[in-house]
């Protein structure tokens, strides 16, 4: 008979206790989902909105020279939000940082749509940053404490279908907005459709437990977090430019990461230690694998102009119901399968998918097929990711759940950036002086390696297993 979690469900297969029947929209868990998945539309509406507007508020701020920076400054600051979000979170429980998050998530959209210079728009993404870091890492610390193991995967599946809406009429609201009147009144309106909802939300976190860890448990330190922050900002900025300002910034970049970025991850995660290290690796592979094939779609789907605008925008729509449609089948037709083979099989499917659109591209196929590889991507995604985190909350030290959130955060980035450069540096060299999609071949398939790392790697995440008496 499998081990039993404190919660209640079964370490590896995540099966339901006996007699186990909760159901997430009554009873205690009614109002944490309801505020969970309130709290994640509201983000995702804000996020996708925002994206597409940057380019056009630093323009108009006469600020492009400094986009590369304004745009890498969200992700370099979600590293100190997850650090200061999951130390917040094991001291006192999730309910205050993610009402704090909410509460600035609110007055950076402020700082940003009355923004007079490009510096100050950069800052109001940094805080934006800041914020969304709190909110993810406290979430997850949320879910860790407040249901059973059984019930986990279904919430995660419920907060990936949340983004389904927010990414079919998030950016094209921005965009009618920004041509009715101004790019400021997306980051002002947002700021004013989020108050009302999110004082509601506020009072739905008020019923989250406080339970905290035992005094003198510690996290990597603010310091350590801003200095890995600094070196992500620094590698997201080199990757924009091949002079020699941009080769000292990238440079820089991994001395810094090499200095810190230990501190802020579980020992042996870079050796694939069994438990929590593993999982945390395979996060950051996952997650730069999926957002490095997500960054070089446009650039496939713009090579010539021979795709419309809004059919580009169908792979993005098509990948966000991947996702949520896989992460809500996982959940539910998966549940009683071993977790770290459903995490194998997503990776797989990133493995064929990646592997799939590198082969097209080098066999010069029209943009549109190695783009659709991204909805099969995502339908991987959707399988592994959820069921990555319900691993690190399952691994999480006691009461330590956003120790462990954090960590997959630091990964998660730190795996984007990396990968990122990688498929950069593969795409700048094979695609210099063509306009074909041949040339993102071998950016394409380099990403076939880490999806298959993941597989080999997947079983090192298995819940651990008592000895039979």
């Amino acid at each position: 008979m499998g081990v039993r979690l404190r919660d209640g469900g079964d370490s590896d297969t995540g099966a339901p206790a006996a007699g186990g029947r909760e159901r997430l929209l009554t009873g205690e868990y009614a109002a944490p989902t309801i505020a969970f998945t309130a709290l994640t539309v509201l983000t995702a509406l804000a996020g996708l909105a925002v994206f597409p507007t940057l380019p056009i508020a630093a323009r108009a701020l006469d600020g492009l020279w400094l986009y590369p920076l304004v745009a890498s400054a969200f992700v370099a600051a979600g590293l100190v939000g997850g650090v200061v979000g999951g130390a917040w979170s094991d001291r006192s429980g999730p309910g205050r940082p993610l009402t704090a998050g909410l509460a600035l998530a609110v007055a950076t959209l402020v700082v940003s749509g009355t923004a007079g210079t490009i510096w100050q728009l950069a800052a109001g993404r940094f805080l934006d940053g800041v914020s969304a870091g709190m909110i993810l890492v406290a979430t997850n610390a949320a879910i860790g404490q407040t249901f059973p193991d059984r019930l986990r995967p279904r919430v995660l599946a419920l907060l990936s279908a949340a983004w389904v809406g927010p990414s079919l009429i998030g950016p094209p609201l921005a965009g009618l907005v920004v041509s009715w009147w101004s790019w400021r009144w997306v980051f002002l309106g947002l700021a004013a459709l989020t108050l009302l909802p999110g004082i509601a939300v506020v009072v739905l976190l008020g019923r989250l437990p406080a339970r905290g860890v035992r005094a003198g448990a510690e996290g990597p330190g603010l310091v350590v977090a801003l200095a890995v922050s600094v070196g992500a900002g620094l590698g997201q900025y080199a990757l924009s430019g091949r002079d020699a300002v941009h080769l000292a910034c990238g440079a820089t970049a991994v001395l810094v990461l090499a200095a810190f970025v230990r501190r802020m991850v579980p020992p042996g995660t870079w050796r694939a230690g069994a438990g929590l290290p593993a999982t945390v690796l395979m996060a950051g592979l996952a997650s730069g694998t999926f957002f490095t094939l997500e960054a070089m779609v446009p650039l496939m789907l713009n090579l010539d102009g021979g795709v419309p605008p809004a059919l580009a925008g169908l792979a993005f729509t098509g990948s966000a119901v991947a996702w949520a449609i896989s992460s809500w089948a996982q959940s539910r037709w998966l549940a009683g399968r071993p977790r770290h083979l459903i995490v194998a099989a997503g990776a797989l499917l990133l493995a064929l998918a990646t592997g799939g659109a590198g082969i097209a591209a080098a066999a010069g196929l029209p943009a549109w097929v190695p783009a659709s590889a991204l909805v099969v991507a995502a339908v991987g995604m959707g399988m592994t990711a959820p069921t990555l985190t319900v691993l690190s909350l399952a691994h999480a030290p006691s009461r330590r759940t956003g120790y462990a959130g954090s960590a997959m955060q630091t990964s998660q980035n730190l795996g984007q950036i990396t990968i990122l450069a990688l498929g950069s540096a593969l795409l700048g060299s094979a695609a210099s002086g063509t306009a074909s999609t041949a040339g993102f071949g071998p950016a394409l398939g380099v990403l076939v390696l880490p999806s298959l790392a993941i597989v080999m790697l997947a079983p090192r995440a298995r819940s651990a297993r008592p000895a039979r008496p």
